[in-house]
């Protein structure tokens, strides 16, 4: 029996079109190990946020081919995708594939001679309209599972080469969506996170859904019990989008809101579609429909030409809005963007500073959120034991919480009495 590797870097949504290429290969006949064993295959699915992101991509193709040299390297994703003849050049590699025709990667494999040298599958994606069906029947953790339901984006922001490794926008049909959360009902499955590039998108090709309306139709899906979606941006918090999510119970009082900077300027630069005043908007929006609410964000420090005053006001901002964390990123240069070429670059060491300080602004509002909840009894889906009677899981504002309970708790939503908060986690005794 052949074996094939199938490995992401970057994103959720990496990873789930990393396990669907597994499945491809293992409904083939191969068997499925991982990117560390010797395998016939190796499919390397790259993530070119960065250019560090890009330099690991490299390395890893460089690394699967030194496990064995006479294996098949496919390379796929955002890499491969937006600088295919860069790809080509590193040692290593057989096929380049980009971030389309992941479903024919099997034939692809199987097709190529070695004879032929370096083959280059990437085409336009900025031509592509229609959603690849990629999808995963099978998944081998119990509890949470990832649905991917759109891909591309057309944000353009100026320090970003997603939609260019993406295309435009492209979502999945709604009964393919709505069939996939009913296999994952049906294997157990109570939570799902509906992801994608830009999932705020969902339904703006097809005029014929939404967010709003594919989040209705899965909860209604019986054996869910909770739903999760990835980053969305302040332009989506409406009114109207508040009180459908209030009105949906198995929706999850947490989002990620996106912000990128509490400044006004930067934001501008940055090509936001949005200012403090919307977030600040939304923000209030959602905490007046779910009291309980977690907001989350990224943030990025030392953007081109931003100066001490607009790092201070985007302090000031993050800090008036208590978040419940902050993921903070030093400005890392991608070739290819309007950012990357301007000028005003900032020095390493001035990022890392203003970087170490919000990341403190982001323990302390986090310990804050966190002691709040001492005392109190939260609902936990747990989703491993990691040592005798204790267990992992998340509250649906996604606080990790470890749990003191009798019995197999894995996959069960446990009504939890918090003792103490500590190290951004919640510690606590299952009630009987």
């Amino acid at each position: 029996m052949k074996k094939a590797a199938s490995f992401a870097l970057g994103c959720k949504v990496n990873q789930y079109e990393s396990e669907a290429i597994a499945e491809l290969f293992a409904e083939k006949g191969y068997e499925i190990v991982g990117v560390d064993e010797v395998a016939d295959v190796y499919v390397i699915n790259t993530c070119t946020v960065t250019n560090f992101g890009d330099k690991k991509s490299r390395q890893l193709i460089r690394k699967v081919k030194r496990q064995n040299e006479n294996a098949v390297v496919a390379v796929v994703g955002c890499y491969a995708q937006t600088a295919p003849q860069e790809v080509m050049q590193v040692e290593g590699v057989n096929l380049v594939i980009g971030t389309k025709d992941r479903a024919k990667i099997v034939e692809l494999v199987e097709e190529y001679d070695a004879k032929s040298g370096v083959e280059n599958h990437v085409t336009d994606i900025m031509q592509e309209r229609v959603f690849e069906p990629l999808s995963i029947q099978k998944l081998t953790n119990r509890t949470r599972a990832y649905l991917k339901i759109q891909d591309g984006c057309s944000q353009y922001c100026s320090y970003c080469i997603i939609p260019y490794a993406r295309g435009p926008i492209r979502s999945r049909a709604p009964e393919e969506v709505l069939a996939e959360v009913r296999r994952l009902a049906e294997n157990g499955f109570k939570e799902v996170v509906l992801t994608g590039i830009h999932v705020a998108s969902y339904g703006k090709d097809r005029h014929d859904t939404g967010l709003p309306e594919i989040l209705r139709q899965v909860h209604e899906v019986e054996g869910i019990e909770r739903i999760r979606f990835s980053s969305i941006e302040p332009n989506v918090v409406t009114e109207e989008f508040a009180q459908t999510m209030a009105a949906l119970p198995k929706v999850c009082d947490h989002f990620h809101l996106s912000l990128q900077s509490g400044c006004d300027r930067t934001l501008k630069e940055m090509n936001r579609k949005y200012d403090t005043e919307k977030y600040r908007q939304a923000a209030r929006l959602l905490r007046q429909v779910m009291p309980h609410v977690a907001l989350t964000t990224d943030i990025i420090v030392g953007f081109p030409g931003e100066t001490e005053a607009d790092f201070r006001e985007s302090y000031d901002f993050a800090k008036e809005m208590g978040f419940a964390k902050i993921h903070v990123f030093p400005y890392s240069p991608k070739k290819g963007t309007p950012a990357a070429e301007r000028k005003d670059q900032l020095p390493n060491a001035v990022k890392t500073q203003r970087s170490h300080a919000l990341m403190a602004l982001s323990d302390a509002m986090a310990a804050e959120f966190l002691t709040g909840y001492v005392g109190q009894e939260v609902e936990v889906l747990y989703e491993r034991e990691i040592s005798p009677g204790v267990y992992e899981g998340h509250t649906t504002n996604y606080i990790k919480v470890r749990g003191t309970g009798k019995g197999d708790l894995t996959n069960q939503i446990c009504k939890t009495r918090i003792t103490k908060a500590e190290n951004e986690e919640l510690y606590g005794e299952v009630e009987a």
